[in-house]
C-alpha cells in the first residue's frame, strides 16, 4: 500500500539497513549502524543502532549545550572519554548526557565490535563544542555552520 507509514522495523531490514560513515576530523572515526527512529518516522527523539569495530571510535570528542544524548552498550568493550576522564564500559552499561553535557567521546579496545544503542533529543536548534579542536557548530534544522571558538566575542553583560 502506498504511502503506508512503518512502525515496526524487523531484524532483517535492520541488518540491510546498515551504512558505514565517520566523523571527517577523526581518523579513526568509524561507525556502522542505521537511524532507527527516523525510519519509522520519530521526529523529536532519535534512536539509532550503532556499531563500532576494534581499534575505531565514535565520532570527536564534543559536548551539547541543547540536546540531550545517552548510549546503551548491547555487547563489546570500550573507554567512554567522559569530562577529561576515561572509563571501560561493556555490555549492559548506560551512559546519559544531559545538557549542557560535559565532553564525550566512545572507542573500542576489545577484539570484537562495539554494538550500542544512542540516542537524544532531535531539536531544531543544536549547539555542540568541539573541545580539542577548539571548534563550535551550530545546527538549525538541516544547515550546519562550524566556527572557530577563538573567534567568539563578548557581546556585553546581560542584565540578570
Amino acid at each position: 500500500m502506498e504511502g503506508k507509514k512503518t512502525f515496526i522495523l524487523r531484524a532483517a531490514e535492520i541488518a540491510d539497513s546498515i551504512q558505514t560513515f565517520s566523523h571527517p576530523w577523526n581518523s579513526k572515526s568509524e561507525i556502522s549502524g542505521v537511524y532507527l527512529g527516523r525510519t519509522v518516522g520519530l521526529k523529536r527523539t532519535g534512536v539509532n543502532f550503532a556499531r563500532i569495530a576494534p581499534g575505531k571510535e565514535s565520532f570527536v570528542y564534543h559536548s551539547h549545550y541543547r540536546e540531550e544524548e545517552w548510549i546503551y552498550i548491547l555487547s563489546g568493550r570500550g573507554i567512554a572519554e567522559i569530562d577529561g576522564e576515561e572509563f571501560e564500559v561493556g555490555s549492559g552499561d548506560f551512559m546519559g548526557f544531559p545538557t549542557p553535557s560535559v565532553p564525550h567521546h566512545l572507542r573500542n579496545i576489545g577484539d570484537e565490535d562495539l554494538v550500542y544503542l544512542v540516542g537524544g533529543e532531535n531539536l531544531e536548534v543544536e549547539v555542540a563544542d568541539f573541545p580539542r579542536l577548539k571548534k563550535r557548530m551550530l545546527r538549525r534544522g538541516d544547515s550546519v555552520e562550524i566556527y572557530d571558538t577563538s573567534d567568539a566575542k563578548p557581546f556585553g553583560v546581560l542584565d540578570e
